[in-house]
C-alpha cells in the first residue's frame, strides 16, 4: 500500500474546478450568489491547510473590509451544509474547514496541528459497495493520521543535538 499526500497541481485542478461551478451550484439550490460567498469559497479552496475561520475571515477582509467573523462563521457553516464544504476537526480543537471534498484523508502533526490531505485509495475500497457497519449506516469516511510533519521534527532533532551538547560539555 503506499500513501501518497495530495500534490498541490491535483488540489489546484480540483478546486478550480469546483470555483467554476460554484456560483450554477448555488443558483440550483436556491442560494444567493454574494461577492462574500464568492470570496470565502475563493479562500477555502486557495488554502491546502484546512483553514479556521479567523484565517479565512483575514484573508477575506483584505477584499471586503466591512465583512464580519460572524458572517464568515455562517458563510461556513451554510457551506457545509450545502456540501460544498465539510468540517475537519480534530478532538479539543476549533473546527478546520476542507473544500476538497473528492474521497481523501488526512495526515495531522501532532505538535503544530498543519493538517494535509492523503489518498488511501486501499481504504476507500475496502468500504466500496457498503451501506452499513453493523448497527452504523455508512456515511462516509476520513481516515486521520497522527505523525510530526517534516517542521516540527526538524525542530525536535535540532533541540535533541542542543541537549546532546549541553550534556557532553557538562561532563567536562
Amino acid at each position: 500500500m503506499e500513501l501518497q499526500l495530495v500534490s498541490e497541481g491535483r488540489r489546484a485542478g480540483h478546486a478550480a474546478r469546483r470555483l467554476a461551478a460554484f456560483a450554477d451550484r448555488c443558483r440550483q439550490g436556491g442560494l444567493a450568489v454574494t461577492p462574500q460567498r464568492l470570496a470565502i469559497i475563493r479562500a477555502l479552496l486557495a488554502s491546502a491547510e484546512h483553514p479556521r475561520a479567523d484565517a479565512i475571515y483575514a484573508r477575506v477582509r483584505k477584499q471586503h473590509p466591512h465583512i464580519s467573523l460572524a458572517t464568515v462563521h455562517r458563510t461556513l457553516e451554510t457551506l457545509c451544509d450545502i456540501g460544498e464544504a465539510r468540517k475537519v476537526t480534530m478532538l479539543h480543537d476549533s473546527a478546520r474547514y476542507d473544500g476538497n471534498l473528492m474521497p481523501h484523508h488526512h495526515v495531522v502533526c501532532v505538535k503544530c496541528r498543519r493538517i494535509r490531505d492523503i489518498e488511501i485509495p486501499e481504504i476507500d475500497q475496502l468500504l466500496e459497495g457498503r451501506s452499513g457497519l453493523g448497527e452504523f449506516e455508512l456515511l462516509g469516511s476520513s481516515l486521520e493520521i497522527q505523525a510530526l510533519c517534516d517542521r516540527c521534527g526538524s525542530k525536535r532533532g535540532a533541540r535533541k543535538t542542543r541537549l546532546r551538547a549541553a550534556e557532553v560539555s557538562n561532563r567536562k
